[in-house]
């Protein structure tokens, strides 16, 4: 069953050097290529997997209080910080998360840093961003907002990139990440890194060039909602 599984993985995240997925292939015995280092790849539900996870030691958490908890009783493992934050949850996110991906506002970021800085803590900072339209559904920083969270980071917490939900079915929506990288890697002169993609798109959004994808719901199914 782990080795289904970490067949599974690789299958979306690495192609034969003639460019054919061997997952897909018809060919009779198809040679599974192996998981690759370079491209990080962050877990949901992480106690579950932990003991048959191939490797994987750095996992994504959607909730504070259960990443929090998860993080004290594996404190080997790397987590970092996927779901919206609350600034009233800042303190306890900072303390338990290596990285925190869905900065969105400059609030928040200026609170995370002034909290960083008191705590003595270096946190990498992501900021995600809504080019659609959607962040009443999703969150996300509009385009025009970035300049303000970016300055707002400044110090502390280190901005590691673009984090990013498209709206499903957006042809171009991976695209319009990487110009934005592109730009704003020009205009502050260091690289940036994308966390784009999920279980249903991971393809597309490494094809675009995305840094990071983020599985939960093709290894685990869809989480039950909370209530």
């Amino acid at each position: 069953a782990d080795d289904d599984y970490v067949r599974k993985l690789a299958l979306a995240l690495r192609y034969d050097t003639d460019g054919t997925n061997p997952y897909t292939s018809t060919q009779a015995n198809p040679v599974y290529p192996p998981l690759d280092p370079a491209l990080r790849v962050y877990l949901e539900y992480a106690n579950e997997i932990w003991n048959s996870a191939g490797g994987f030691r750095c996992f994504g958490e959607n909730y504070v209080q259960e990443g929090a908890a998860k993080a004290c009783a594996l404190p080997e493992a790397r987590f970092v910080l996927i779901g919206p934050l609350q600034r009233n949850k800042a303190k306890a996110a900072l303390e338990a998360f290596q990285e925190i991906l869905s900065v969105d506002r400059p609030e928040l970021a200026a609170r995370l840093a002034r909290l960083a800085e008191e705590l003595g803590l270096r946190r990498r900072a992501w900021i995600q961003v809504d080019l659609w339209d959607e962040a009443t559904k999703l969150g996300g920083c509009p385009e025009a907002g970035i300049p303000a969270v970016v300055e707002a980071l400044a110090g502390a917490l280190p901005l590691a990139g673009f984090m990013a939900i498209p709206p499903p079915g957006h042809p171009t929506a991976f695209s319009q990440l990487a110009e934005l990288r592109a730009r704003w890697q020009e205009r502050l002169g260091q690289p940036l890194r994308l966390s784009m993609g999920m279980s249903e798109d991971l393809e597309a959004a490494i094809a675009a060039g995305s840094d990071q994808v983020r599985i939960g719901t093709a290894l685990f199914g869809e989480r039950p909602i909370r209530t």
